[in-house]
């Protein structure tokens, strides 16, 4: 699972309806409501999509379905999806629970055994709000990983500034990530 998709569902869980579970109706809930943008958006032709509109098609195939799916949860109750946001990003923060390889550089050049850890912890709102609006800026899974892994050498290595100061994280090899508002 990557970042942005483990961020993706924590903000699900802030909705207060489920999604649309028809085909016609996961596509009428699409971008703007215009087949042609919708048929573009799904990698589908409008001719396809209008049948869906119209309930001439009613199941998708398997891949479809799951893209249709994710595009109407990526933007579904926005207004709730933004309360949730702004609320990690200034009082709440995040919980992440992962596991990954984690190995260290140190500022001398020495370099610690990295190996595999189950880690769950509490991110404070100013890692949750870069986190957050990288996602919304597009950033690659690179660039979300070397975020969360500053967040977590913050949080968890360096324990705030109190120990292991100079000590640089490497988050590789994600097993599992996931987050909770």
């Amino acid at each position: 699972m990557t970042i942005d998709a483990a961020l993706t569902g924590a903000l699900a869980g802030a909705f207060t309806r489920p999604i649309p579970k028809s085909a016609g109706a996961q596509v009428r809930k699409q971008h703007g409501g215009s087949t042609r943008d919708v048929a573009a958006l799904l990698g589908v032709s409008q001719r396809t999509i209008e049948r869906y509109v119209r309930g001439k098609i009613k199941r998708p195939r398997a891949e479809l379905a799951d893209r249709m799916a994710a595009e109407v949860r990526r933007r579904w109750q926005p207004q709730n999806r933004a309360k949730a946001r702004k609320a990690a990003a200034t009082t709440a923060g995040l919980v992440i629970d992962t596991r990954a390889r984690f190995g260290f550089t140190t500022p001398a050049g020495t370099t610690d055994d990295s190996r595999i850890r189950h880690l769950t912890l509490a991110l404070p709102p100013h890692h949750a709000a870069r986190l957050l609006d990288a996602q919304d800026q597009g950033a690659t899974e690179h660039q979300m990983r070397q975020i969360t892994a500053e967040a977590l050498g913050e949080v968890y290595f360096r324990d705030g500034g109190r120990r292991a100061h100079g000590l640089e994280v490497e988050y590789t090899d994600v097993e599992y990530i996931a987050f909770e508002l």
